[in-house]
Order: C-alpha cells, then structure tokens, then sequence
C-alpha cells in the first residue's frame, strides 16, 4: 500500500474559497488538487493501491479537517486540478456542520481533527517516514520498497510545532534531492520510484 499524509497549511477549513482563485484565497489549494490526481490517477485508470490524508490545520476555527482518499473505492475524479479541487471543496462544505467522519463521495472521507493525534496515528504505519530535503537519498532507502507511507507538507514547510512533533517521533527522514520540489512532483517521483522497483520485485510463488 502508498499512503500518504499531506499537511495543508493555508486552505481555508471551512472550503469558503472560490474555484476560481485556487492559488490565492483558496490557499494553493491548487497544488493540494494536482497532489491527489498525481498520487491517484494513471494514464487509463486509478491506483487502487493508495490512500491519502490531507490534514488541514489552517486558523483561525473551525478546527483542523481530515480528509481521508482511498484508491480503492474512489469515484468521480479526473485529472484537472479544478474538479479536483471541487472534490475536496465540496468535502470541507459538508463537514462543517458534522461531528463525525462523512463520506462525501465514493471513497472520500472527511471530518474533524486533532492535528498531532492525526500525525501520530499516521507515523504508526510500518516503515513511515518524513519527506524532507534534509534526509537521505530515496534511492537508497529501503522504505519505499513494497509501497511506502510518507508524510510531506504542502509548499509551506511544516510548522514548528510540526516539525518538533515528526523529529519526536524519530521518524526516518528521506529526500528527493537538495532542491525543493512540488508536492506534486514529490508524489510523481514516490510513485515511479516504488513502481521501479516493483516491475523488478521477484514473483511470489504464487506467482
């Protein structure tokens, strides 16, 4: 399985953002849009084998949301970053009045969160580890062998509270490079790594 935790600093909670000014007012949720068409979609269908949490921990209140993908049972999304992002708009609208998780559509979850309870919950995955340009090189981490659960921030760098929080934990700390790159592309180079290395994984005898 590929798990993923996305910290999502700036978009509003509440999704009282408009589709048209993603990058502005909605917060760069139109990064966080390209994140989950990356970490899903393929060519001709979807990765089944994937699962997602975006944390949203922007203030001031309402209090943090987490919504929860799952590759398996996802419906309805395409590769455009705008019906993307109506998706996940549409799942912090929902939420809002709700104590509890929903599901807003086929295979997205949303409710309330405790962001540090949600981030340790997550560092509790086997092998998880934190996705960072001061860790080391993906290529020669066994992590990410047979799936991987990382945790990355969106293009703002975890709070400090966060940050205090993952180093805590005594998470690995794995890097793409020196460079800081997309969340986007962080996913896109993830996924290819892990399939690299799963098209040379010695068949079962199962076959």
């Amino acid at each position: 399985m590929r798990r993923v935790l996305l910290l999502a600093h700036r978009v509003p909670v509440a999704g009282s953002f408009t589709l048209n000014d993603l990058a502005g007012g909605g917060g760069r949720m139109d990064e966080i849009a390209r994140a989950v068409s990356t970490m899903f979609t393929l060519s001709n269908g979807l990765r089944t084998d994937a699962e997602m949490t975006i944390l949203f921990v922007a203030s001031p209140p309402p209090k943090a949301r987490r919504i929860e993908i799952a590759g398996g049972r996802l419906r309805y999304l395409n590769p455009d970053e705008r019906s993307t992002a109506a998706l996940l708009k549409n799942a912090l609208v929902r939420s809002i009045p709700e104590e509890e998780d929903v599901e807003s559509s086929p295979g997205i979850r949303v409710g309330p969160a405790e962001p540090e309870e949600a981030i340790r919950r997550f560092a509790g995955h086997p092998g998880a580890f934190w996705l960072t340009e001061r860790g080391e090189p993906y290529r020669s981490s066994p992590l990410i062998d047979g799936g991987y659960a990382a945790i990355l921030s969106d293009p703002t760098d975890p709070s400090e509270a966060e940050a205090t929080l993952l180093s805590d934990l005594s998470l690995p700390r794995i890097s793409l490079g020196p460079r800081s790159l997309r969340t986007s592309q962080c996913l896109d180079v993830l996924n290819q790594e892990a399939d690299l290395r799963e098209a040379v994984r010695p068949a079962t005898p199962d076959g």
